[in-house]
Protein backbone atom coordinates (compact mmCIF):
# COMPACT_ATOMS: atom_id res chain seq x y z
CA UNK A 1 0.00 0.00 0.00
CA UNK A 2 1.34 3.45 -0.88
CA UNK A 3 1.56 6.37 1.37
CA UNK A 4 -0.53 9.50 -0.08
CA UNK A 5 0.05 13.05 0.84
CA UNK A 6 -2.17 15.62 0.11
CA UNK A 7 -1.05 19.12 0.33
CA UNK A 8 -2.81 22.30 -0.21
CA UNK A 9 -2.58 26.11 0.39
CA UNK A 10 -3.64 27.03 4.11
CA UNK A 11 -7.48 26.37 3.44
CA UNK A 12 -7.08 24.37 0.48
CA UNK A 13 -8.11 21.11 1.55
CA UNK A 14 -11.29 20.67 3.05
CA UNK A 15 -11.68 17.82 5.88
CA UNK A 16 -15.08 16.93 3.72
CA UNK A 17 -13.20 16.26 0.65
CA UNK A 18 -9.68 14.90 1.78
CA UNK A 19 -12.62 12.08 3.46
CA UNK A 20 -14.26 11.47 0.41
CA UNK A 21 -11.69 11.25 -1.26
CA UNK A 22 -9.70 8.90 0.97
CA UNK A 23 -13.51 6.39 0.73
CA UNK A 24 -13.89 6.49 -3.09
CA UNK A 25 -10.31 5.50 -3.32
CA UNK A 26 -10.66 2.46 -0.65
CA UNK A 27 -7.70 4.84 1.17
CA UNK A 28 -7.52 4.47 4.93
CA UNK A 29 -9.09 7.32 6.56
CA UNK A 30 -7.03 10.85 6.51
CA UNK A 31 -4.58 11.51 9.40
CA UNK A 32 -4.06 15.26 9.56
CA UNK A 33 -1.00 16.78 9.56
CA UNK A 34 -2.28 20.47 9.19
CA UNK A 35 -6.16 20.84 9.44
CA UNK A 36 -7.31 22.21 5.91
CA UNK A 37 -4.07 21.78 4.85
CA UNK A 38 -2.41 18.37 4.76
CA UNK A 39 -3.36 15.15 5.51
CA UNK A 40 -1.60 11.70 4.76
CA UNK A 41 -3.60 8.49 4.09
CA UNK A 42 -2.35 4.62 2.53
CA UNK A 43 -3.86 3.05 -0.18
CA UNK A 44 -3.88 3.58 -4.38
CA UNK A 45 -4.99 6.97 -6.36
CA UNK A 46 -6.44 6.04 -9.67
CA UNK A 47 -5.03 6.84 -12.95
CA UNK A 48 -5.75 10.93 -13.82
CA UNK A 49 -6.28 11.87 -9.39
CA UNK A 50 -2.92 14.20 -10.22
CA UNK A 51 -4.29 16.01 -12.89
CA UNK A 52 -7.76 16.27 -11.36
CA UNK A 53 -6.59 17.47 -7.77
CA UNK A 54 -4.07 20.02 -9.61
CA UNK A 55 -7.21 21.80 -11.24
CA UNK A 56 -8.45 22.21 -7.26
CA UNK A 57 -5.69 23.44 -5.73
CA UNK A 58 -4.42 19.97 -4.51
CA UNK A 59 -0.72 18.41 -4.64
CA UNK A 60 -1.08 14.18 -4.55
CA UNK A 61 2.13 12.89 -3.58
CA UNK A 62 2.88 9.46 -3.64
CA UNK A 63 5.42 8.02 -2.35
CA UNK A 64 5.91 3.79 -2.11
CA UNK A 65 6.62 3.61 1.81
CA UNK A 66 6.77 6.12 4.41
CA UNK A 67 10.51 7.70 4.36
CA UNK A 68 13.55 6.66 6.60
CA UNK A 69 14.66 9.74 8.76
CA UNK A 70 15.86 12.50 6.76
CA UNK A 71 19.61 13.05 7.79
CA UNK A 72 20.31 15.20 4.61
CA UNK A 73 18.60 17.63 2.81
CA UNK A 74 19.52 19.74 0.03
CA UNK A 75 18.29 22.73 -1.69
CA UNK A 76 18.63 24.46 -4.53
CA UNK A 77 18.11 28.70 -4.35
CA UNK A 78 17.08 30.49 -7.20
CA UNK A 79 13.14 29.98 -7.55
CA UNK A 80 13.40 27.75 -4.65
CA UNK A 81 14.56 29.17 -1.75
CA UNK A 82 14.27 32.55 -3.26
CA UNK A 83 11.95 34.00 -5.64
CA UNK A 84 14.58 35.07 -7.73
CA UNK A 85 17.30 34.08 -10.50
CA UNK A 86 20.37 35.93 -9.43
CA UNK A 87 21.79 36.54 -12.78
CA UNK A 88 18.50 37.56 -14.06
CA UNK A 89 18.62 40.32 -11.54
CA UNK A 90 21.84 41.35 -12.41
CA UNK A 91 21.56 40.95 -15.73
CA UNK A 92 18.89 43.56 -15.25
CA UNK A 93 20.48 46.28 -13.91
CA UNK A 94 23.44 45.56 -16.63
CA UNK A 95 20.81 46.41 -19.05
CA UNK A 96 20.48 42.76 -20.89
CA UNK A 97 17.53 41.34 -18.86
CA UNK A 98 15.60 40.16 -21.48
CA UNK A 99 18.21 38.36 -23.05
CA UNK A 100 19.59 36.67 -20.00
CA UNK A 101 16.04 35.50 -18.83
CA UNK A 102 15.29 33.78 -22.11
CA UNK A 103 18.55 31.75 -21.83
CA UNK A 104 18.17 30.96 -18.37
CA UNK A 105 14.28 29.80 -19.11
CA UNK A 106 15.24 27.90 -21.51
CA UNK A 107 18.33 26.63 -19.78
CA UNK A 108 16.19 26.04 -16.62
CA UNK A 109 13.70 23.23 -18.82
CA UNK A 110 16.37 21.32 -20.21
CA UNK A 111 16.56 23.08 -23.65
CA UNK A 112 20.05 24.39 -23.26
CA UNK A 113 23.03 22.89 -21.91
CA UNK A 114 23.41 24.42 -18.35
CA UNK A 115 27.32 24.76 -18.65
CA UNK A 116 27.00 26.63 -21.84
CA UNK A 117 24.21 28.73 -20.83
CA UNK A 118 25.40 29.86 -17.66
CA UNK A 119 29.35 30.89 -19.62
CA UNK A 120 27.40 32.77 -21.92
CA UNK A 121 24.52 34.95 -19.12
CA UNK A 122 28.33 35.59 -17.07
CA UNK A 123 29.56 36.84 -20.07
CA UNK A 124 27.02 39.09 -20.71
CA UNK A 125 27.71 40.41 -17.09
CA UNK A 126 30.85 41.95 -18.07
CA UNK A 127 31.94 45.28 -16.40
CA UNK A 128 29.44 45.15 -14.07
CA UNK A 129 30.26 47.02 -10.50
CA UNK A 130 30.72 43.90 -7.88
CA UNK A 131 28.77 46.75 -5.90
CA UNK A 132 25.59 45.78 -7.70
CA UNK A 133 25.52 42.11 -6.20
CA UNK A 134 24.27 44.01 -3.09
CA UNK A 135 22.11 46.47 -4.69
CA UNK A 136 20.01 43.10 -5.54
CA UNK A 137 20.32 41.52 -2.16
CA UNK A 138 19.19 44.35 -1.02
CA UNK A 139 16.57 45.35 -3.11
CA UNK A 140 15.09 42.61 -5.37
CA UNK A 141 15.91 39.26 -3.49
CA UNK A 142 13.18 37.89 -1.60
CA UNK A 143 12.70 34.59 0.42
CA UNK A 144 10.37 31.70 -0.11
CA UNK A 145 7.31 30.23 1.88
CA UNK A 146 7.90 28.13 4.40
CA UNK A 147 12.01 27.75 3.68
CA UNK A 148 13.24 29.22 6.87
CA UNK A 149 10.80 27.05 8.85
CA UNK A 150 12.09 24.33 6.79
CA UNK A 151 15.90 24.67 7.50
CA UNK A 152 14.58 25.33 11.29
CA UNK A 153 12.85 21.89 11.27
CA UNK A 154 15.55 19.69 9.89
CA UNK A 155 18.23 20.78 11.95
CA UNK A 156 16.08 20.54 15.12
CA UNK A 157 15.93 16.82 14.05
CA UNK A 158 19.55 16.49 13.26
CA UNK A 159 19.64 17.10 9.22
CA UNK A 160 23.02 18.58 7.59
CA UNK A 161 21.46 20.96 5.32
CA UNK A 162 23.27 21.83 2.06
CA UNK A 163 22.47 25.15 0.14
CA UNK A 164 23.27 23.51 -3.86
CA UNK A 165 23.05 25.85 -6.28
CA UNK A 166 23.87 26.85 -9.80
CA UNK A 167 23.96 30.34 -8.82
CA UNK A 168 26.82 32.22 -7.32
CA UNK A 169 28.70 32.07 -3.86
CA UNK A 170 28.32 35.66 -3.49
CA UNK A 171 24.62 34.81 -2.92
CA UNK A 172 24.07 31.57 -1.72
CA UNK A 173 26.94 33.01 1.37
CA UNK A 174 24.09 35.17 2.10
CA UNK A 175 21.04 33.17 1.51
CA UNK A 176 22.50 30.42 3.09
CA UNK A 177 23.46 32.34 6.15
CA UNK A 178 20.36 34.40 6.67
CA UNK A 179 18.23 30.97 6.35
CA UNK A 180 20.78 28.94 8.10
CA UNK A 181 22.16 26.14 6.27
CA UNK A 182 25.23 24.27 7.41
CA UNK A 183 26.74 24.10 3.95
CA UNK A 184 26.81 25.80 0.41
CA UNK A 185 28.14 25.37 -2.40
CA UNK A 186 27.79 27.34 -5.76
CA UNK A 187 29.79 28.87 -8.71
CA UNK A 188 32.11 31.72 -8.52
CA UNK A 189 31.81 34.81 -10.57
CA UNK A 190 35.54 36.35 -11.21
CA UNK A 191 36.14 39.76 -10.22
CA UNK A 192 38.80 42.42 -10.84
CA UNK A 193 39.12 46.12 -9.94
CA UNK A 194 36.13 46.11 -8.21
CA UNK A 195 34.00 44.84 -11.35
CA UNK A 196 32.88 41.41 -12.71
CA UNK A 197 34.95 40.17 -15.90
CA UNK A 198 32.43 38.15 -17.74
CA UNK A 199 33.83 35.02 -16.81
CA UNK A 200 32.91 32.14 -14.31
CA UNK A 201 35.03 29.57 -12.26
CA UNK A 202 35.70 26.39 -13.16
CA UNK A 203 34.53 23.77 -13.05
CA UNK A 204 31.01 24.89 -13.28
CA UNK A 205 28.68 23.62 -10.57
CA UNK A 206 26.12 21.94 -12.56
CA UNK A 207 23.70 19.31 -12.77
CA UNK A 208 26.79 16.81 -12.27
CA UNK A 209 28.14 18.34 -9.25
CA UNK A 210 24.63 18.74 -7.18
CA UNK A 211 24.93 15.01 -7.35
CA UNK A 212 28.34 14.85 -6.14
CA UNK A 213 27.24 17.37 -3.57
CA UNK A 214 24.80 15.20 -2.57
CA UNK A 215 26.88 11.77 -2.77
CA UNK A 216 29.69 13.78 -0.58
CA UNK A 217 27.72 15.05 2.06
CA UNK A 218 26.16 11.54 2.30
CA UNK A 219 29.56 9.91 2.76
CA UNK A 220 30.82 12.33 5.17
CA UNK A 221 27.22 11.33 7.42
CA UNK A 222 27.81 8.06 6.56
CA UNK A 223 24.35 7.30 5.19
CA UNK A 224 22.51 6.19 2.27
CA UNK A 225 20.42 7.70 -0.14
CA UNK A 226 17.30 7.01 1.73
CA UNK A 227 17.91 9.42 4.14
CA UNK A 228 18.03 11.79 1.70
CA UNK A 229 15.61 15.06 0.77
CA UNK A 230 16.32 17.17 -1.88
CA UNK A 231 14.10 20.16 -3.58
CA UNK A 232 14.55 21.71 -6.75
CA UNK A 233 12.53 23.46 -9.89
CA UNK A 234 15.08 23.72 -12.39
CA UNK A 235 16.53 20.69 -15.33
CA UNK A 236 20.11 21.02 -13.29
CA UNK A 237 18.30 19.58 -10.26
CA UNK A 238 16.16 16.89 -11.92
CA UNK A 239 19.71 14.07 -11.70
CA UNK A 240 19.46 15.34 -7.41
CA UNK A 241 16.21 15.17 -6.95
CA UNK A 242 16.03 11.60 -8.55
CA UNK A 243 18.74 10.85 -6.44
CA UNK A 244 17.71 11.48 -3.05
CA UNK A 245 14.43 9.18 -1.76
CA UNK A 246 12.84 12.25 -0.95
CA UNK A 247 13.02 14.40 -4.34
CA UNK A 248 10.70 17.16 -4.74
CA UNK A 249 10.43 19.08 -7.47
CA UNK A 250 8.51 22.33 -6.30
CA UNK A 251 7.00 25.07 -8.59
CA UNK A 252 9.22 23.12 -11.29
CA UNK A 253 9.38 23.91 -15.16
CA UNK A 254 7.37 22.04 -16.94
CA UNK A 255 10.47 19.04 -18.31
CA UNK A 256 11.13 18.67 -14.35
CA UNK A 257 7.86 18.13 -13.28
CA UNK A 258 7.00 15.43 -16.36
CA UNK A 259 10.05 13.29 -14.89
CA UNK A 260 10.02 13.93 -11.04
CA UNK A 261 8.15 11.73 -8.90
CA UNK A 262 6.98 14.08 -6.39
CA UNK A 263 5.69 17.62 -7.79
CA UNK A 264 4.43 20.21 -5.29
CA UNK A 265 2.77 23.11 -6.85
CA UNK A 266 0.40 24.71 -4.85
CA UNK A 267 1.72 24.01 -1.19
CA UNK A 268 5.10 25.85 -0.06
CA UNK A 269 8.76 24.37 1.47
CA UNK A 270 7.11 22.81 4.22
CA UNK A 271 5.54 20.11 1.47
CA UNK A 272 8.61 18.62 2.70
CA UNK A 273 7.95 18.72 6.30
CA UNK A 274 4.53 16.90 4.98
CA UNK A 275 6.00 14.30 2.99
CA UNK A 276 7.93 12.84 5.82
CA UNK A 277 5.12 12.94 7.88
CA UNK A 278 5.91 15.78 10.09
CA UNK A 279 2.91 17.63 11.77
CA UNK A 280 2.80 21.49 11.31
CA UNK A 281 2.35 21.49 15.09
CA UNK A 282 6.04 20.14 15.25
CA UNK A 283 7.24 22.56 13.40
CA UNK A 284 9.97 24.93 14.23
CA UNK A 285 9.73 28.42 14.27
CA UNK A 286 12.98 29.94 13.14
Amino acid sequence: MALITLIAAPGGLPTSRATELAASWGCTPPAWLAENEACQMTGTAPEGAWEALQADGIDLCVQDAAPAPIKLLLADMDSTMIGQECVDELADLAGVGPRVADITARAMNGELDFNAALTERVGLLKDLPVSVIDQVMAERITYASGGATLIATMKARGALTALVSGGFTAFTSRVGAHLGFDRNRANILIEADGKLTGAVGQPILGAEAKVRALQDYATELGITDDAVAAVGDGANDLPMLQKAALGVALHAKPSVQAQAKLRVNHGDLTALLYLQGIAKADFVTP
